[in-house]
């Protein structure tokens, strides 16, 4: 299978890098720690880049592009900790995109900005949706009351990717027989949260009996935007990684000790090699969940949750083995290695974490004999 861009894919993806290299990401990161209003307002940028359109239909006013061309998006927005609410709003428009929702044309000209609140689908029948309450343990998922002619939605979820920056979520909840459904309601009860990241907006969401929008989409399209938030995650780790791999190799062919670059020595080349190996591994499975959600549904929550856990782990080594190869002065302020070490440990916890998605590859391999033979 050839996954070579196209000329498009690859004018998408130097465009995304040139929009946000006219904008100090990283010195922003840094001082949001200290002061919170640092943070950069990106996005008109990514409205001027067109980002809120690519999953809309072109009838919609969108661009009609597909989930590959997203990840790579969301693979340039990692590379320089861009804090673009880009995670939740494309699983967002996908699903007002399905229900041909009226607010699209708004959305897709940077109007509206959605976010999508996920549940965590069951592995097995006899498990139910459930997110993270403010602990971070399983809770259930935000309930739909049908009393009357208009639903309500009670409940809660934490840890809300990018729903700080939303006026719209769009709400994975269940209704009273425990069965997934879509609400749309009004992003009122928002509290964001002070993250260990300050480049990645997160905010805790409460619903208390508010009034509430059902969309026509069915379970199936709830569970593809979970692992639609799944493949995003591994895409922006994996452009994260990238940008650490390249910084260390700069400096350990520019650092000298005892009269030889440090890049020589075997216990720093050996580490940026693993990295190097890790991040083709999680570009290449990024690449294949892109092409599958489109082109064969059936294997894109395996290759998602597949992308999620090599995508997560690879930037747990590559943050560390930056800090390993810079010294003493990576562990300092005044390298950026510790923003990229908060980013990956905040990302390894967020929408089910990489734990999650390692449990449903392992679950998945369990159960599929084909895939037990094939490996």
């Amino acid at each position: 299978m050839n996954f070579a861009l196209s000329d498009e894919q690859e004018f998408l993806r130097e465009a995304a890098r040139d929009a946000l290299g006219r904008v100090a990401t990283l010195a922003a990161a840094r001082d949001a720690l200290e002061d919170p209003a640092a943070i950069l307002d990106l996005w008109p940028v990514a409205v001027k880049a067109g980002w809120p359109g690519l999953l809309i239909s072109e009838p919609a006013g969108g661009a009609g592009l597909g989930t590959f061309d997203a990840l790579l998006v969301a693979e340039r927005l990692g590379a320089v900790l861009a804090r673009v609410p880009f995670i939740g709003l494309m699983p967002a428009t996908a699903l007002l995109d399905r229900a041909a929702h009226p607010c699209l044309e708004a959305v897709a000209t940077g109007e509206r900005r959605p976010v999508f609140v996920p549940a965590r689908p069951p592995v097995s029948g006899a498990e139910s949706w459930t997110v993270e309450d403010g602990h971070g343990r399983s809770a259930p998922a935000p309930r739909v009351i049908r009393s009357g002619a208009h639903p309500r939605l009670d409940g809660q979820a934490a840890y809300v990717i990018d729903a700080p920056d939303a006026d719209l979520l769009v709400v994975a909840a269940t209704d009273a027989t425990g069965s997934p459904v879509a609400a749309v309601v009004d992003a009122m009860q928002v509290q964001p949260v002070a993250a260990y990241d300050a480049s990645r907006s997160v905010g805790h969401v409460t619903f208390d009996n508010v009034p509430a929008e059902l969309l026509d989409v069915d379970s199936a399209e709830l569970t593809d935007a979970w692992y639609l938030v799944q493949a995003l995650i591994a895409a922006e780790a994996v452009g994260t990684v990238e940008a650490a791999l390249g910084v260390s190799v700069s400096y350990a062919k520019d650092r000298y000790a005892f009269g030889r670059a440090i890049g020589s020595y075997q216990a720093v080349k050996h580490e940026i090699v693993e990295v190097l190996r890790r991040l083709e591994n999680a570009r290449a499975l990024q690449f294949y969940a892109g092409w599958a959600r489109d082109s064969r549904p059936a294997e894109f929550p395996l290759a998602a949750s597949a992308a999620r856990s090599v995508a997560g782990n690879a930037l747990d080594f590559a943050a560390r083995a930056m800090i390993n190869v810079h010294g003493g002065i990576g562990a300092t302020w005044e390298h950026d290695a510790p923003l990229v070490f908060r980013r990956a440990q905040l990302t390894r916890r967020l929408a089910g974490g990489h734990a999650d998605a390692t449990y449903r590859v392992g679950q998945a391999v369990l159960h599929n004999p084909r895939l037990v033979t094939a490996a």
